[in-house]
């Protein structure tokens, strides 16, 4: 297995540029970057890889092993000595579509052999949870489905995925990975601490929340928030849910704001929440963030030092870390050490199995990470 990367911060590469990561045959290409340089880069780089599966979306922010950039382009391109893949898409009509399109996107994948799948979908009209649940009825839940929601910046306006076809708002890619010889591991971890009581969902429509206890969801979360609660939606990021069980148990489950409705008192969360369920709100500070970071570094299983760690983390994490963001990314590359390539983006959605052998889940403000490698 070999990993190649490069980054691109000004403009995008010309096909010289892509020549030297072209050469070693790779059979799999991640880009992650801004709308802009995608859609210029996105010729060259469908030419150059031709024969690779070419997959990639727009984001919070680009992660490397350089540490972390915005609006900057990080290619990073895998060549396998065994494993063998396949690629799937679809176009998301609109947010109800979600379930139906991640029955699509899975239905395009043969089952036979299937060892992990990653998934790249924009990040805004979307449910995130529906999407994996269409797609783990497709798969079933012994398949782990790893990936995240494409950002914008921190804008929440547009997002955009690339694939050979082109660069869409509205397209869904994954691809499915094939091969004895693979062998995928997972870290999933957040670092936020609750205050507060956990409250009841009393009424919720899959991720639209309407009360809690009772009460309209929007005015308890602005008495808590207090003076941040006049920059909402925005400051939301910075406060998010965590899913409570019904015995008070944190599930380690986050859910973002994505959006309120003043008129309704709602507030839309990046993924499903349950009637009668309990959720509790959450801060953090950057030290915690790291913490966490690491700690799910910890929990991957490296057998293999020369494989790829995709690493998705949250928009959320990476406005409360501020400048000190490339903190957590140093954290997880020491703990993996100098062997492997670290590559990934801040997302508007981690997509990833709770811990190794769980099953997929749509994660919030958390630090996702998936080491992939092959056997000697």
């Amino acid at each position: 297995m070999q990993v190649s990367q490069a980054t691109w911060r000004t403009s995008s590469p010309a096909a010289e540029g892509l020549s030297a990561m072209a050469a070693s045959g790779p059979q799999w290409v991640l880009a992650f970057g801004n709308e802009d340089l995608l859609r210029s880069a996105q010729p060259e780089l469908s030419k150059a890889f031709a024969g690779a599966v070419l997959m990639g979306c727009s984001t919070a922010g680009e992660i490397s092993g350089d540490g972390v950039a915005d609006d900057s382009l990080a290619l990073t391109a895998v060549r396998w000595d065994s494993t063998c893949m396949q690629p799937a898409a679809t176009d998301l009509k609109d947010m109800d579509d979600s379930f139906d399109a991640g029955v699509r996107l899975a239905s395009g994948l043969p089952r036979d052999g299937l060892r992990a799948v990653v998934v790249l979908g924009q990040g805004v009209q979307i449910n995130g949870s529906a999407l994996i649940l269409g797609m783990s009825h497709v798969l079933g839940a012994d398949v782990p489905i790893v990936g995240g929601l494409a950002g914008d910046g921190a804008a929440f306006v547009r997002t955009v995925v690339l694939d050979h076809t082109g660069v869409s708002a509205t397209r869904l890619v994954c691809a499915g990975l094939y091969g004895s010889d693979l062998q995928v591991s997972h870290g999933v971890y957040g670092g936020w601490s609750a205050f507060g009581p956990a409250r009841r969902v009393t009424k919720a429509r899959r991720n639209v929340l309407f009360t809690l206890d009772g009460e309209p969801a929007l005015a308890t979360y602005k008495r808590y928030l207090g003076e941040h609660a006049k920059d909402l939606p925005a400051s939301g990021l910075l406060f998010p849910f965590s899913v409570v069980s019904a015995g008070g148990k944190e599930e380690g489950l986050l859910r973002t704001i994505l959006g309120i409705d003043e008129a309704e008192g709602s507030i839309t969360l990046a993924g499903d929440v349950e009637e009668g369920g309990y959720l509790r709100m959450m801060q953090a500070g950057t030290d915690a963030l790291v913490n966490g970071a690491e700690q799910a570094a910890q929990g991957l299983k490296i057998q293999q030092a020369d494989g790829l760690a995709l690493m998705v983390s949250c928009v959320g994490r990476k406005l409360v870390m501020g400048g000190r963001v490339d903190e957590e990314v140093e954290a997880v590359a020491a703990v993996v050490g100098k062997g492997p390539t670290l590559a990934g983006f801040y997302s508007y959605g981690e997509i990833s199995p709770a811990h190794n052998g769980a099953q997929c889940l749509l994660h919030n403000q958390t630090m996702t990470i998936t080491y992939f490698s092959e056997s000697a």
